[in-house]
């Protein structure tokens, strides 16, 4: 299989999203292999920093090469729930004033065989982000019941034959431990009874189980809080999903910070009695047609976009 390079999506609308202020402070919750902070870089003058964060150690590899070639740029392994710790360690609570977080998979992981991401590649069923940490997608099949396995699915997968797989799965390793991704991939697809047009049989099952390991609803759901923690007034928080769960879950923080305070229907409030927190930017942007062509793995991108009001 030809390998695909890694192609940052939404490269320009993100970046032009993010940057108010040339000599501001940022973040790149999710450095991937760098394309979004190479951009943002060369848009901040010289007082401007950005701290980029990521999990995977290749691509802390990648950010500590340009660390060290550019003194505005640091970064930090580790998940990006973490995210407010670094900031007030860097001494910049409340004075960030953009913060990226670039949801996706990025092609190395999931072209890399030994990655344990694919389905269509034989390899050791990993599927963390940093395999340092935590279980592997096979650690966690080999010990999950079969009724975690099927919600596993269903909830982050939103497989609707979760329970036929997992009943599989728990079948399967009875006679043999599941350790490889194309093992995995058939025992998924031989429990399928309806493949989707253009979709491998295991794409929804892979996903949920790697939205599992690696704990991503969970952390996206606690970085958009810290985000609005640390935002100075007029930062701007911009976030890029690849997925229904994802772009729910980021869709209704920010409708609910931009709403504000709950009141019962029918009583007379001015809307700045509500104590709105976040101003949304526009509407919801998606690739357009020349950049999906060029890169197919960018056509289920949203990218949502919020402000931070004083």
């Amino acid at each position: 299989m030809q390998t695909l390079q890694h192609e940052t999506v939404l490269l320009e609308p993100a970046v032009d999203a993010l940057i108010t202020d040339r000599a501001g402070f940022y973040i790149d919750g999710t450095f991937g292999r760098g394309g979004h902070s190479r951009l943002i870089l060369s848009r901040l003058g010289e007082q401007g920093r950005l701290l980029a964060i990521d999990k995977d150690p290749q691509a802390i590899a990648v950010g500590q090469k340009l660390s060290a070639e550019d003194a505005r740029f640091s970064i930090e392994q580790g998940s990006f729930s973490t995210l407010q710790m670094q900031v007030e360690n860097a001494g910049m609570a409340g004075r960030v004033s953009g913060v990226l977080l670039d949801l996706g998979v990025s092609s190395p992981q999931l072209d890399e065989a030994q990655r344990g991401f694919s389905f269509t590649q034989d390899g050791p069923l990993d599927m963390r982000m940093n395999p340092n940490e935590g279980q592997s997608a096979a650690q966690w099949l080999a010990t999950a019941d079969e009724q975690e396995i099927a919600d596993v699915l269903y909830r982050y997968g939103e497989e609707r034959f979760s329970r036929r797989m997992a009943r599989a799965i728990v079948q399967q390793r009875q006679v043999t431990p599941i350790t490889g991704t194309l093992q995995l991939a058939e025992i998924v697809k031989q429990a399928n009874p309806a493949w989707e047009k253009n979709k491998h049989p295991a794409t929804r099952a892979f996903q949920g189980i790697r939205i599992h390991v690696n704990r991503e609803l969970e952390d996206l759901q606690s970085v958009l809080g810290q985000a609005l923690e640390v935002l100075s007034p007029g930062g701007r928080l911009v976030v890029i999903s690849f997925h229904s769960l994802e772009d729910r879950i980021v869709k209704q923080f920010m409708s609910k910070q931009a709403r504000g305070d709950e009141f019962p229907a029918g009583v007379p409030v001015q809307y700045a009695d509500l104590h709105p927190t976040l101003r949304k930017v526009g509407k919801a942007v998606k690739p357009d047609d020349a950049e999906v062509a060029r890169n197919p793995r960018a056509r289920s991108a949203v990218m949502r976009i919020a402000e931070k009001l004083a």
